[in-house]
């Protein structure tokens, strides 16, 4: 029995038509809302190496991508085969060499400690093994390393207890919507 429950708590990708839906949502909010105003409040710097996890379109870790520059890196990791295309198109057509994509629903296959800053933004509300994921982040990330958060399905207290209900993470600012935590 514990093995079916934990067989139910992995995370399926949604099919190709909700995610063409989706990505064509994304790109008007990101008209509206460009990916950059929400960077600019996560601790991404030129240089950083930065995971975004459950990137979808891309639209993060694109900008990230152009802000961290030729000496830095971004992972881009999604659950969907789709999301992992687009990335790698954008990234094309933008002529960006520091992006790679990993498709994964939780093991990200990246060395221990080597993360600046993980980008959990919009879509923590959507995982189901959230301690799974979180340890797997908090594996990958760096001994000063970030977590920056932003998921408007919760609220504010909300995403704080539960991102360090596990003690893994230590919440030390929000800037507007996005919630930054240290890991301990």
């Amino acid at each position: 029995m514990l093995a079916i429950q934990e067989k139910s708590k992995k995370d399926k990708p949604m099919g190709n038509t909700h995610f063409k839906f989706m990505e064509k949502h994304f790109k008007k909010r990101d008209k509206k809302y460009p990916p950059i105003n929400k960077i600019e409040k996560t601790k991404i710097k030129k240089g950083s190496i930065v995971l975004d996890y459950g990137c979808g379109p891309g639209s993060y870790s694109i900008t990230a991508a152009e802000v961290v520059g030729n000496t830095g890196k971004v992972y881009a990791a999604d659950i969907h085969p789709l999301a992992i295309e687009e990335v790698k198109k954008r990234a094309k057509e933008k002529n960006l060499k520091n992006v790679e994509t990993i498709l994964t629903d939780c093991d990200t296959s990246l060395e221990d400690n080597i993360i600046d800053v993980v980008l959990l933004l919009d879509i923590y509300h959507d995982l189901s093994d959230t301690e799974s994921i979180l340890k797997e982040l908090h594996r990958v990330l760096t001994k000063e390393g970030w977590l920056s958060v932003d998921d408007h399905h919760f609220k504010d207290d909300e995403i704080v207890g539960k991102i360090s209900s596990i003690g893994l993470f230590k919440f030390v600012e929000r800037i507007d919507e996005v919630f930054n935590f240290i890991k301990v």
